[in-house]
């Protein structure tokens, strides 16, 4: 029988990998969706350029809010101590 703490890990691996390339698919898109062309085109988002602020002001703020979420809904407090199997 497999132990319940390894399944409980895994799941919270791939959640963890998830938001990872989630975090990476927000700053990508941003980055280079929104940063190509003439830099003398951008627009500015308190002053800083909009695939700047997008990116990492604002695709960091969302992430944080986003893995606290994760971390509320999906991740489990488990005991690391061996259980006897009696």
């Amino acid at each position: 029988m497999r132990d319940k703490r390894f399944q409980i890990a895994h799941r919270e691996a791939l959640i963890g990998v998830m938001l990872v390339v989630l975090n990476f698919g927000i700053w990508f898109g941003f980055a280079y969706g929104l940063g190509s062309g003439d830099p003398t085109e951008y627009t500015f988002i308190l002053g800083f350029p909009a695939w700047f602020f997008y990116s990492c002001i604002a695709g960091t703020i969302f992430m944080i809010i986003a893995i606290w979420l994760a971390i509320k809904l999906f991740f489990k407090d488990i005991s690391f101590d061996e259980e006897d199997k009696q």
